[in-house]
């Protein structure tokens, strides 16, 4: 049996690990920005969306020539497109409004999260080290999470709007705009609590040289 896995994964000048690292320090920043800003409006929504969005494919850009070898290269690829044409869109101030919001990042949210879902799956299925299953199952979970959040802001309804008293406190509003950019800051937290873990977690050593083919011939 063939070395490769072992090579491939020997050969990364930067490992997964750091990859999932700077998503995790990204999404926490735009957590961050949404939970400690007192306005949530789509404006708000959006520039955080579009930075993080864009800050995201970065990474994903970087990972390309940095982290992945030939022939595991078009998840990054294509994730970090999906999120570049997201952050420029978004970006643009005056298409900042509440149905821009919910567009804009619903696609992002469906597109990413079946790729990077599907890219997951099927990196678990030629896994054979510990390490790469766990990647790959960090994928899947991740992947899953961006369609649980394309799922959520879809079910907001359109145009709600909640007007309530809080005694001493004054009269607040409570609007889809401000459900959506509160449910995306939710999601930017739990991406950034889980990528934080594993990004931290203890990985096992790929086996070297004559173990390592020992253990392939094995399996």
């Amino acid at each position: 049996m063939s070395s490769a896995p072992a090579a491939s994964a020997a050969s990364r000048r930067f490992p997964v690990r750091a990859l999932q690292l700077a998503r995790a320090a990204f999404a926490a920043l735009a957590a961050l920005m949404i939970t400690f800003s007192p306005d949530h409006s789509a404006a708000v929504g959006l520039s955080v969306f579009s930075g993080f969005a864009i800050l995201t494919a970065a990474v994903f850009a970087a990972s390309v020539w940095l982290t992945y070898p030939q022939g595991e290269r078009a998840p990054s690829v294509l994730l970090g497109v999906i999120s570049l044409l997201a952050g420029m869109v978004t970006g643009i101030g005056v298409w900042r409004v509440d149905a821009m919001f919910f567009g804009a990042v619903i696609a992002w949210a469906v597109l990413s999260g079946i790729v990077e879902l599907i890219a997951g799956v099927r990196a678990r299925r030629r896994a054979r080290a510990p390490q790469e299953r766990s990647e790959a199952r960090d994928a899947v979970v991740i992947g899953a999470a961006g369609l649980a959040l394309a799922v959520a802001l879809a079910l907001v309804p359109a145009g709600y709007r909640l007007d309530y008293v809080i005694e001493e406190a004054g009269t607040f509003e409570l609007t889809a705009i401000t459900i959506g950019v509160g449910i995306f800051g939710f999601y930017t937290a739990i991406v950034a609590v889980y990528l934080g873990i594993a990004g931290f977690s203890p990985r096992r050593e790929a086996p070297q040289g004559a173990e390592a083919v020992a253990q392939e011939d094995m399996a």
